[in-house]
């Protein structure tokens, strides 16, 4: 990933001449706000519609007439006047339905995660090479203006961040898909990895399913970033206090997100504690120098994330740019996230994350064969 810090945060785009002409697949409660989205954007115009549930399509068409509707996946492939589409399917289909778009020549944006496979998003990734499709992930707190304006201070001065945690709980909503952990957690591995510039070297994670459900709805994850910076990521289906919160802890200052708080949704603590540059003590002890400063509320400038992503997935269709968040972001997410499941096996045991020079590895023997 690059450092340099991208603001989306942008005013309405003047209507193109030939505006990206869009399929949504998929209109669950998320799925839904991304035609509202698209039907709203002037360089955008909202084609057809995908959803298995007929009387869905039913109440979308009442609500947005002239857009073909669709029960079948096979109709958006071949839809000659789609460019783009959007994935809001469940997760376990993500791999199939954006292979088959791909496949056909369009470009996709996909809901996270990208796929539940790292193998599965690898060859996704290829295969939108091989078309110049462009392939983006919906991760979508890179896009709010929150967390662009914390990386700012993440990479301002010369404090080091020590560590960082993040909290992300409720009362469900339950999937039948995935897990609590591939549910929330990708959001916040996301959050991290664009802050850091950098992608978890190892995993630690413990589940539990208090529900007593077939699946973890709840999970502790510990993760080891280059140069020992610490991530702890608590998810939780189960947990009646609705949270979602990062926090970074540098030497010099405490970066409070908190995408509940509309007031200051941002929170600076500049107060910190350092090592002294000089020998050690008797003992092995250092000297430490404490800092106190004030408490910053920087303001943020009110735009919908979700809106910042969909118009940035235009711009790199129409000028043909890798997304912020590609397929490789997406990648990144799912390794992480097959390490998490490897050490909830193995009871907590810190597990290396795959390397990226591994995928590629088998990319290539794969296009051997």
């Amino acid at each position: 990933m690059s450092s340099t810090i991208q603001s989306f945060a942008v005013s309405a785009i003047p209507p193109v001449a030939n505006p990206s002409r869009i399929a949504v697949i998929g209109c669950g409660y998320w799925g839904m706000n991304y035609v509202r989205i698209f039907n709203e954007l002037l360089d955008a115009r909202l084609v057809a519609i995908c959803d298995a549930r007929s009387d869905r399509l039913r109440e979308v068409g009442s609500r947005f007439p002239g857009v073909d509707l669709t029960t079948d996946i096979e109709d958006v492939a071949s839809h000659p006047e789609v460019d783009a589409v959007v994935v809001c399917t469940e997760a376990t289909t993500h791999y199939n339905v954006t292979r088959r778009l791909l496949s056909a020549g369009k470009h996709v944006l996909v809901e996270k995660p990208l796929t539940t496979t790292t193998a599965d998003a690898q060859e996704l990734i290829a295969l939108a090479e091989s078309k110049s499709a462009v392939l983006m992930v919906g991760h979508t707190f890179v896009f709010n203006a929150g967390i662009q304006k914390v990386k700012e201070y993440v990479q301002m001065g010369q404090g080091r961040v020590y560590y960082l945690y993040a909290r992300r709980t409720n009362l469900g909503p339950i999937r039948r898909d995935v897990n609590a952990l591939w549910d929330l957690a990708p959001h916040d591995i996301a959050i991290f990895n664009y802050l850091l510039d950098s992608v978890p070297e190892w995993v630690s994670a413990v589940g539990g399913k208090v529900l007593r459900n077939c699946r973890h709805d709840v999970g502790f994850i510990s993760l080891g970033y280059p140069g020992n910076i610490i991530g702890h990521i608590h998810v939780s289906w189960a947990d009646p206090d609705k949270a979602r919160e990062v926090v970074i802890v540098r030497s010099d200052k405490r970066i409070v997100f908190n995408d509940l708080n509309g007031i200051e949704q941002v929170r600076v603590f500049e107060k910190g504690v350092s090592t002294l540059e000089e020998e050690p003590l008797n003992y092995g002890e250092s000297r430490f120098e404490i800092r106190d400063g004030d408490i910053i509320s920087p303001r943020i400038k009110p735009t919908e994330p979700l809106k910042n992503q969909c118009r940035h997935f235009l711009e790199c269709v129409r000028l043909g740019q890798r997304p912020v968040s590609s397929g490789v972001e997406g990648r990144d997410v799912v390794r992480v996230l097959e390490a998490v499941n490897r050490s909830i096996e193995c009871k907590g045991q810190q597990i290396e994350v795959e390397r990226n020079d591994h995928y590629a590895h088998t990319a290539i023997a794969s296009t051997v064969r």
